[in-house]
């Protein structure tokens, strides 16, 4: 028993050592919104630094063969932002472009997590063409251990011609040893959010969503690689985590930091929706 006792000293002395290790090595991206470019950004951080990662990359929405993007009515759609796309990014790839590009993140989120950890990566199912695009092209070949059904309370609908879209997926893509928080595993595989009516967004994460998955885990540290205007890095302190929140556009990180300070909208919104900004 005391051959037990001083084996599990040790090797609690070994992890508490990984642990400093792996703070220490995170230091100049702990707790920051860092603007630049997702890939770069993760290739700079260690192997293993991360434990958990939530994210929805921007959909491709203008590269779509429906014309639900394409409405042309004008009056109060006519400035709407997602219609414009996103801030620094056209969301118009080629699909094989854009889907290769998704494959590069997920990679590198991978690559980032320790053998505990996981992947929440929000994405929004649709037809193409009168195929149906599951994003199996992006997540095939990745460790999915469950996928997430996250129905929203509204929405808009620009297209006639379609029922009102009204949910997305969530893919848990998981390390071997990642497991839930106790009771977690008690909610259902369908969540229902209200939509986020005051963030100057027009889509953004509802921060309740966010709040259910970083209480879900035991993570320490949590990354967003597109991380918009805030909501995961926001939800992920008042969980009492730290935060690493990437984003390409300097609208998006400047409204996440005002945000954190704890600040109001006040002249982002109007040039967040002005410019016919959008985050997903």
């Amino acid at each position: 028993m005391q051959a037990v006792a001083v084996e599990r000293k040790r090797l609690g002395r070994v992890s508490n050592k990984a642990r400093r290790k792996k703070d220490d090595a995170l230091e100049e991206w702990r707790n920051k919104i860092i603007c630049g470019d997702c890939l770069e950004v993760m290739r700079s951080m260690p192997d293993g630094s991360i434990d958990l990662i939530v994210t929805s990359p921007p959909y491709n929405l203008k590269n779509s063969t429906g014309n639900g993007m394409k409405d042309g009515r004008g009056g109060k759609w006519s400035n709407a932002a997602l219609l414009n796309g996103y801030a620094e990014h056209h969301d118009c790839m080629p699909h094989d472009k854009y889907a290769a590009w998704q494959r590069d993140c997920l990679k590198e989120m991978l690559r980032l997590l320790p053998d505990d950890g996981a992947i929440f990566y929000n994405h929004k199912w649709r037809v193409q063409g009168g195929l149906l695009q599951d994003r199996q092209d992006i997540v095939a070949g990745f460790p999915i251990r469950q996928i997430v059904i996250w129905r929203r309370k509204g929405g808009i609908n620009f297209n006639p011609g379609y029922f009102l879209p009204t949910y997305e997926v969530i893919y848990i893509i998981a390390k071997e040893n990642f497991r839930l928080t106790p009771k977690a595993n008690a909610y259902g595989d369908v969540w229902e959010f209200m939509q986020d009516m005051e963030n100057p967004h027009p889509a953004p994460f509802p921060l309740e969503l966010i709040e259910r998955i970083v209480s879900s885990t035991s993570a320490k540290i949590v990354l967003d690689p597109f991380v918009g205007s805030g909501t995961t890095a926001v939800a992920a302190r008042m969980k009492r985590r730290d935060f690493i929140g990437i984003d390409v556009a300097k609208e998006y990180c400047d409204m996440a930091r005002r945000r954190l300070e704890g600040k109001g909208w006040n002249s982002i919104t109007e040039k967040v929706n002005g410019n016919g900004r959008d985050k997903k």
